[in-house]
């Protein structure tokens, strides 16, 4: 069991807990954090699976427990959700010192710690995350958000956790899909900052790609190392939590043209995917070798992640383009991307020409 600290002036630190039997263990961590009552916030799915075993772990401590259960799926990242939510905690009479817990992936993850942060002008909350893309990214580093039709996270609010339980055996009932969606977000940090990471992730690591728990819990806490780094410096993304973004500007353009639908395309593929076209871009651009793009782009696809823009499907390069200018790292309507002068460099670039991304989603396959 490896404990990680999180830490930063801006907020309270706070710990992020990985190892296995966790979610057992989740009544005895939660109990000094829950002067009151709990509202554990999941999906239908993963309360299927998993809601008995929390709240028997709770009870056993001591702490009282609700469960509030929203559709599974993207679609339950909406304001009718989030109103449905907050309502759900009126009615139940949560007060300030009650404790909300986020019990499932990153869209249950981002849509209770909106309602956390919203509720009473913010109330505490903790992650127990169930997917290893919410593990090694979204249950860290307190981003809330919900989407909209315009675009993927664009009303949210930074809200700290209090506490993380990253539980490696709860990953062992996902669908082999979501675990490789997992992994794309593991093998963006080796990109962004590690090169011998990502090195061990095309190697001897790559068995995590498929479920195997001892190279998960080394990916999960390596990851999780990167990130809580990087947020540490740069909680609101003013500098350097750009960089935990590389493959998302690509990648959330695409999601948003598939309409968020998990079925064509999956959070993580969006974000493999991304990775290889700012790779690509990169070299295109003669920030990076052509030979690192390719290796990039064969790791992933070993990993079996998309990395060609028709696996996703048909895409315009215009409508592509203005939804990248809408994303949330744009200034003045310039774009800004994260790109890469080799694996493991990766950086912000400003001001990024419009004209040269759209001939390059051309280049791509995207219709002019």
């Amino acid at each position: 069991m490896t404990t990680i600290s999180v830490s930063g002036g801006a907020f309270a630190a706070y710990q992020v807990i990985v190892g296995r039997g966790l979610l057992q263990q989740a009544g005895a961590r939660i109990a000094p954090l829950a002067r009151g009552r709990t509202v554990i916030i999941t999906d239908e799915t993963v309360e299927a699976v998993h809601g008995a075993a929390l709240t028997a772990s709770l009870a056993a401590a001591g702490v009282q427990s609700r469960i509030v259960a929203v559709p599974p799926g993207e679609g339950s990242k909406s304001f009718a959700q989030l109103e449905r939510v907050l309502d759900r905690l009126l009615e139940i009479g949560l007060d300030r010192k009650d404790v909300v817990i986020a019990l499932g992936g990153g869209v249950v993850g981002d849509l209770a710690g909106l309602a956390a942060a919203l509720y009473m002008r913010g109330i505490d909350f903790v992650q127990i995350p169930t997917t290893l893309l919410a593990q090694v990214d979204s249950s860290v580093g307190g981003k809330t958000a919900i989407d909209t039709p315009r675009g993927k996270n664009l009303v949210g609010a930074f809200h700290q956790p209090r506490l993380v339980l990253a539980d490696i055996d709860v990953l062992a009932t996902l669908p082999a899909r979501q675990v490789k969606s997992g992994w794309a977000e593991v093998l963006k940090h080796g990109l962004i900052c590690d090169a011998a990471f990502f090195d061990w992730l095309a190697g001897e690591g790559a068995a995590g790609a498929k479920g195997d728990p001892a190279a998960l819990e080394r990916a999960v806490i390596r990851s999780v190392e990167i990130k809580s780094a990087v947020v540490g410096e740069d909680e609101k993304e003013a500098g350097r939590r750009a960089l935990l973004n590389l493959g998302h500007t690509f990648g959330h353009a695409i999601e948003t043209e598939v309409g968020f639908d998990e079925d064509a395309l999956a959070h993580g593929e969006a974000v493999a995917l991304g990775c290889c076209m700012a790779l690509r871009y990169s070299a295109r651009e003669g920030l990076c070798s052509s030979q690192d793009a390719a290796r990039v782009e064969a790791v992933i696809a070993a990993a079996g992640l998309p990395t060609r823009l028709d696996q996703a499907g048909a895409f315009e390069a215009d409508g592509l383009l203005a939804l990248m200018a809408g994303d949330k790292k744009a200034e003045g309507g310039a774009l800004t991307l994260i790109l890469a002068r080799g694996i493991g460099r990766a950086f912000v670039a400003k001001g990024v020409d419009a004209d040269k991304v759209r001939a390059f989603l051309i280049a791509e396959g995207a219709t002019g």
